[in-house]
């Protein structure tokens, strides 16, 4: 997916990719702040990077929950933290009519994990001609990611991803499968969602948990065995964020960790 991306730095990066922003568009100077911060993380690991923010966050808990700051204001950021820093950018989308419309602020269109089985939003992305990076369902099996892939193909568009984000265990817990990352390969190129990987769900308070003390654990093991990107949500304070909290990467964390996963890399190789 990452060479069908005119905008994205070290094409000839033999790295891995980034996705990593905060979990939601909060406002403005946020979003600029977490960018450049990572731009430049970027450049000294030589990591292509893609930002990606939320423009609304439809899939809460409770009704009271963080849903957005609103979609043309969210998406206005987003186009603008492309083009201050000269890289693409994602989002998720929910609704058939969403896929259109986050087309003409971003470059990578996300699928969620619960809805990448709606057929018909798959082929709404697919046929903006943008890239569509598409989440495997808690509920599924790595090879059932090929039917979704497959979806995006017959509708005319090859630049797809897939993204790892863990399988549902009991209750309230995820657990990675990294059997399932070289099954996946086999269709797409495989993304390892670290910190969703992370999440323990459905928690009485109607607050999503997590686990971010082991986000480098999560993440060494997916560079080990081969994942073409890691997608990691990130914020300045994970403590105050209006969205997963819970189980984001504290910023200033990033650099250290991307030096580790960077030696990984490139002992493997």
């Amino acid at each position: 997916m990452i060479q069908y991306l005119d905008k994205i730095h070290h094409k000839d990066s033999k790295n891995f990719f980034l996705i990593a922003g905060p979990c939601a568009i909060e406002d403005e100077t946020m979003a600029l702040q977490i960018a450049e911060h990572i731009v430049k993380l970027s450049d000294k690991y030589n990591i292509p990077y893609i930002f990606k923010g939320s423009f609304r966050k439809a899939n809460r808990s409770r009704v009271d929950s963080f849903t957005g700051i609103g979609d043309e204001k969210a998406l206005k950021i987003l186009k603008k933290v492309g083009e201050t820093f000269n890289i693409p950018t994602t989002t998720d989308i929910h609704e058939n009519g969403h896929a259109a419309l986050a087309a003409e602020y971003v470059d990578v269109l996300q699928i969620p994990a619960f809805l990448v089985r709606q057929t018909d939003l798959l082929i709404a992305a697919a046929e903006t001609g943008k890239a569509v990076t598409l989440k495997k369902g808690q509920f599924l099996s790595p090879e059932a990611m090929k039917f979704a892939v497959q979806k995006v193909k017959d509708s005319g568009n090859d630049k797809t991803a897939i993204i790892e984000r863990g399988n549902t265990f009991g209750y309230s817990d995820l657990v990675v499968d990294f059997r399932g990352i070289p099954t996946m390969r086999e269709y797409s190129p495989v993304i390892l969602d670290v910190t969703h990987s992370l999440q323990q769900p459905n928690q009485n308070s109607g607050v999503t948990g997590g686990r971010p003390e082991l986000i480098e654990t999560i993440a060494k093991a997916g560079i080990a065995v081969g994942a073409d990107g890691l997608f990691i949500e990130t914020h300045p304070e994970p403590s105050v964020a209006k969205s997963d909290g819970a189980n984001m990467l504290k910023l200033d964390l990033l650099d250290d960790l991307l030096g580790k996963l960077t030696r990984i890399r490139e002992a493997i190789l």
